[in-house]
């Protein structure tokens, strides 16, 4: 069911959709009442990043306790006065999130669930934020260009599977819970998306120095077309005896590549390295 409202109230407010921040909104109320559910969320604090013309923000409010929406653009402001009316669970703050201190927006608030259509431009910074930063987010329910949430979610040794898998992969458990056509948006993108969840669990993969961890993550993917071994010896300064050594220890041959290990076996290979 398309919501006629919101594109009156985005007419009416003489609303001018901005390419840079990625403004691309849904109005079908069954889809976005849909990815609401996908999410789990009954009750409790949600905050979503990106609000738009506030479409998804009601859903939200239809299940959460309390919205705390931030949105960047704030030509949105009488927009959102007008679809956001009589919807008291819901505040909205007009700022970008990704200049927002993780530690003292944390400080006040308890914990959270994260839900949003994410502009395209800023979802991995966006997501990455949340995990690597967030000590109260419980899980994040976004909408992602849908190539982003094969990545996401890839398993190791498939051509999708990259540095941001296993990234995510440290603190949290990612499906993708739909998918979801570009007709769905106004205006209608050039891609396909895709709701992904990520449920966080902290010690989902046991290491035990995720710094290190996160440096041979990102060592195995500088290069493709390398063999892990070549790539451990430029990151690490080492020589080819000593990289070696460590993939040996680890179990692993000196011709794997990045891309065939998976999270856990990441893990392994870096506490192998912090213990030799």
């Amino acid at each position: 069911m398309q919501d006629n409202s919101v594109g009156k109230a985005l007419a009416a407010s003489r609303f001018n959709f901005k390419k840079k921040f990625g403004q691309n909104f849904i109005t079908d109320e069954f889809l976005l009442d849909d990815i609401v559910e996908c999410s789990g969320v009954y009750g409790g604090l949600v905050v979503e990043i990106g609000c738009g013309a506030g479409t998804l923000t009601r859903s939200i409010a239809k299940h959460a306790g309390k919205v705390l929406a931030f949105e960047i653009d704030r030509d949105l402001k009488p927009v959102l006065e007008i679809t956001l009316a009589g919807v008291n669970n819901c505040e909205v703050v007009f700022r970008d999130f990704m200049k927002v201190d993780m530690k003292e927006f944390e400080r006040d608030i308890p914990a959270y669930n994260v839900i949003a259509n994410l502009p395209y431009y800023i979802t991995t910074p966006l997501v990455m934020k949340f995990m690597e930063q967030s000590q109260k987010c419980l899980s994040l329910t976004v909408m992602v260009q849908e190539e982003v949430a094969l990545r996401f979610c890839a398993e190791a040794g498939t051509p999708d599977y990259g540095a941001i898998t296993a990234a995510i992969a440290l603190r949290g458990k990612c499906k993708i819970v739909k998918r979801v056509p570009r007709t769905m948006f106004y205006p209608q993108p050039n891609v396909d998306s895709a709701v992904v969840r990520i449920d966080i669990t902290d010690g989902n993969i046991a290491v035990k120095d995720g710094t290190m961890y996160k440096k041979v993550v990102r060592a195995a993917f500088s290069s493709r077309r390398k063999t892990l071994e070549n790539n451990l010896m430029q990151a690490f300064g080492v020589k080819r005896e000593r990289a070696a050594e460590w993939l040996d220890k680890a179990g692993f041959s000196s011709m794997v590549r990045g891309e065939e290990l998976s999270p856990a076996e990441f893990a392994l290979l870096a506490d192998t390295i912090s213990e030799n």
